[in-house]
């Protein structure tokens, strides 16, 4: 029987390790914390009982995830659980962009432009499970839907800033623009629109779920496959070099690049080491979970019923904020998101007492203290917000990397999201799980389709290190 290790117990670790173990292999997942999930993690983090995600807390690309879906995890737990309403983006003049799992329930909300929200999602949303056998894996390939693809694609190349003209109004614009820029990359940049397309069009597949009881359930859920496969977890083992490592056929890192470069050393082949080691890291996020009697007073009446609020007013503003954080300058008005995961799943919650989830997009190690910023971009939309807070928990950007050291400078998304990393990952090539040395690979959301905890990241990685073994590879 091979044997295989796997370093790291994120989603797209444990993706790794079950489909390894899936196919016979006796695998072993080796976690430097004392807790497995990486950045699916949930805590009572300020009242016991209040559940807090601690990264990832949305997912509708998860919850549509081929490979998730085909390992049915219902059986392990895993139940997904969906708000009233996706997503809403207000603006100081009390209107309101409202993103509904419906594209045509969204573009009736939407004026004028609704026809033209329609024309943009309604094909490639009900194409989607179609389409995301090629957008949900490695860019350099022969896709296996071109012209699926192309009718994808080629919007998605466009910057945002130059997309948004098709839309009139100031609601479609920001909509649009807050889940674009959910790639903490300037909005006037080449690709800046894939990302915010990609989630788009994945919501309104299949909607921005949550999972019940936490994103803790998405891993929990694979860690109890994989020992039911045989498989095996050790948490509290932090692997610092090659010389930690068992013996095995494979090796899977869920690390971020630089890490996998500092653990292999001059084992790796020198090109491959040096890209590893310049791989770069976009901004970071500043996160703060609050503790709220009665939930958040918004203005806007379908923010109250909505699992997730973008604060950054207009598409201009937050493209100018976005800039400045890129830039490495702290905005006084940072772009932040807001997740009500207890609207879809009430149990998060202690009696009235409801667990809000905010992080703000800041610059990568920012080692100032945004939580008033955060505060104030609420209460802008919210007012009476502050007299509701009976407890805060704040997350740094140098506290996300100590709890997972994948985030660099408080990086949440493994990397920057530009243009080359975008397309290639952490290098140049064809096949990007490959670290360039027999029967290792690398498996993060540093590569191909990036993050989420969809697992397909993982999934990708297994798939070459099992052809790497039949291929008759075995120490």
């Amino acid at each position: 029987m091979s044997a295989a290790v796997v370093v790291g117990s994120g989603p797209n670790g444990l993706a790794a390790a079950v489909a390894l173990a899936e196919a016979g292999v006796q695998v072993t997942v080796l976690e430097a914390a004392d807790e497995i999930g990486g950045g699916t993690r949930t805590a009572e983090a300020i009242l016991p009982g209040l559940l807090h995600d601690q990264c990832s807390a949305t997912h509708p690309m998860a919850v549509g995830s081929s490979f998730l879906q085909r390992l049915d995890l219902g059986r392990y737990g895993l139940e997904w659980r969906f708000p009233e309403i996706d997503c809403v983006h207000p603006l100081d003049d009390g209107t309101a962009g409202v993103l509904h799992r419906s594209v045509a329930r969204t573009a009736a909300g939407l004026g004028a432009d609704g026809s033209r929200w329609s024309r943009l999602f309604a094909g490639p949303a009900a194409d989607y499970d179609v389409l995301s056998e090629d957008i949900l894996g490695p860019l350099l390939r022969i896709p296996r839907h071109p012209l699926r693809l192309a009718r994808f694609g080629i919007p998605a190349l466009l910057p945002a800033s130059v997309l948004t003209e098709i839309f009139r109004g100031e609601q479609a614009k920001a909509l649009f623009g807050g889940v674009a820029a959910h790639a903490f990359q300037p909005l006037d940049r080449p690709l800046s629109t894939s990302i915010g397309l990609g989630i788009l069009t994945a919501g309104h597949r299949h909607g921005w779920a949550v999972a019940a009881g936490g994103s803790r359930a998405i891993t929990d859920a694979l860690a109890a496959l994989l020992l039911d496969l045989g498989g095996k977890i050790e948490t509290g083992v932090r692997v610092r070099s090659g010389s930690d490592l068992p013996n095995s056929d494979v090796t899977m890192f869920d690390l971020a690049p630089t890490a996998v470069a500092e653990i292999l050393g001059d084992r790796l082949p020198n090109r491959i080491a040096r890209a590893y080691r310049r791989f770069r890291y976009g901004p970071g996020a500043f996160k703060v979970d609050f503790a709220v009697e009665g939930g958040v007073p918004w203005t806007s009446e379908p923010a109250r019923r909505a699992g997730t609020v973008h604060l950054g007013g207009t598409f201009a503003e937050i493209a100018a904020t976005e800039r400045e954080i890129h830039a490495g300058r702290m905005p006084e008005r940072p772009f932040a998101l807001v997740g009500q995961q207890y609207l879809a799943d009430p149990q998060r919650s202690v009696g009235d007492v409801h667990p809000v989830w905010t992080y703000a997009h800041v610059p990568n190690g920012y080692a100032g203290d945004a939580t008033e910023a955060i505060i104030a971009q609420i209460e802008r939309f919210a007012p009476g917000f502050r007299e509701r807070i009976v407890g805060t928990a704040v997350r740094t950007t140098t506290g996300f990397a100590e709890h997972n050291p994948n985030y660099v400078g408080g990086n949440i998304l493994t990397g920057a999201k530009d243009f080359r990393q975008l397309v290639f990952g952490p290098r140049p090539t064809f096949n990007p799980y490959d670290v360039g040395l027999p029967g290792h690979f690398i498996c993060s959301a540093a590569t191909p389709p990036g993050p989420g905890a969809h697992g397909m990241c993982g999934a990708h990685a297994a798939a070459r290190a099992l052809k790497y073994l039949r291929g008759g590879h075995r120490t």
